[in-house]
């Protein structure tokens, strides 16, 4: 039985991929360290035989007795909210975490796929985005803590693989959706879908021109597993090119939720981008890959997920404890 760690495990990615790699006959080493994570994600998977969690921060030297195949590097906040609240911690689990995380595999001897994000094209001006596009970042602004954490990330991965011969891979993540998200973790799909259960009006940001393209976890989680058993080291988009602008998407929530509420304006943040759309000709041409799911199905299945949460779930902040991390 092959033997893969997942960092990240507890989150909304990391959970359904260690769901997929037990489905597929390997033994799975979850980590995580629950910052922003949810054992609940993942506590179905307790019982099993070839399931075993570690409660650990890869910022710290990372140790996992036996052999590793592979290993999927998720762990990282991965919404505005989280990243403006731990700053540095985002910035340390991207570059001393991956640090860890290679120096592990290079001993193992294992495969590593490193979680990168469509960020690292910050507010494009090319689009949609190739993966030869070195992106449009401002380094210093509030979103640059995440942005260039991934940028880094990119850097000694593929410093690891020419220098020390690391087997790597990358995938380039973007916006991706379905149950597991949290929904008060200021994502537009969980904002808006809790915003119309609350009843409240839908908040765009400036005049909702901005596109996203969003991908069903589902079909993230195939063209990740494929990339990962490739033999293409270089960096992948895997994302739905299916574009649409927030404001045309709030309308999609109302019609979905069957709610009669308004779109209210607020301003822009700071360098949030104004479009975001993946080119995904690598992964078609190399990984066979394209999504299967569309937004109308995959947001319907979103929606049944969120309306499981109790009202006290709707209403609630979350607050956790975040003064430890910030050091």
């Amino acid at each position: 039985m092959k033997r893969v760690l997942i960092t990240g495990a507890a989150g909304f990615l990391g959970s359904h991929l260690c769901d997929r790699f037990i489905a597929e006959g390997y033994h799975v080493i979850g980590m995580d360290n629950l910052i922003t994570g949810d054992l609940k994600n993942i506590e179905h998977l307790f019982k099993l035989e070839n399931f075993e969690f570690y409660h650990h921060d890869i910022t710290k030297f990372v140790n996992v007795p036996g052999k590793l195949d592979y290993i999927l590097h998720f762990a990282s906040p991965a919404s505005p909210i989280d990243y403006l609240k731990i700053p540095i911690q985002t910035l340390k689990v991207g570059s001393l975490g991956t640090h860890n995380l290679l120096g592990l595999a290079r001993v193992k001897g294992a495969r590593i796929l490193i979680a990168s994000t469509s960020e690292i094209y910050g507010d494009p001006l090319v689009h949609p985005q190739t993966e030869e596009y070195y992106g449009n970042v401002n380094t210093i602004g509030p979103r640059g803590v995440y942005d260039e954490a991934k940028r880094f990330q990119e850097s000694i991965t593929m410093a690891y693989h020419t220098f020390h011969g690391v087997e790597t891979r990358i995938v380039r993540i973007f916006n991706t959706y379905g149950p597991r998200m949290r929904l008060n973790d200021g994502r537009v799909i969980p904002a808006f879908i809790g915003q119309a259960l609350r009843g409240e009006d839908l908040t765009v940001f400036g005049e909702g021109n901005q596109t996203r393209s969003f991908c069903y976890v589902d079909d993230q989680v195939e063209g990740i597993y494929r990339l990962l058993l490739s033999d293409y080291h270089m960096p992948v988009n895997i994302g739905n090119p299916d574009e649409i602008t927030i404001l045309d998407f709030a309308k999609e929530i109302i019609a979905l939720t069957n709610s009669d509420q308004k779109i209210i304006y607020k301003d822009l943040p700071v360098n949030d981008p104004m479009q975001r759309c993946p080119d995904i000709t690598k992964a078609k041409n190399i990984l066979g890959w394209e999504p299967k799911v569309g937004r109308s199905e995959g947001m319907k299945l979103t929606y049944e997920y969120f309306k499981t949460f109790s009202d006290t779930d709707l209403l609630k902040e979350e607050h956790k404890d975040f003064s430890k991390y910030i050091y």
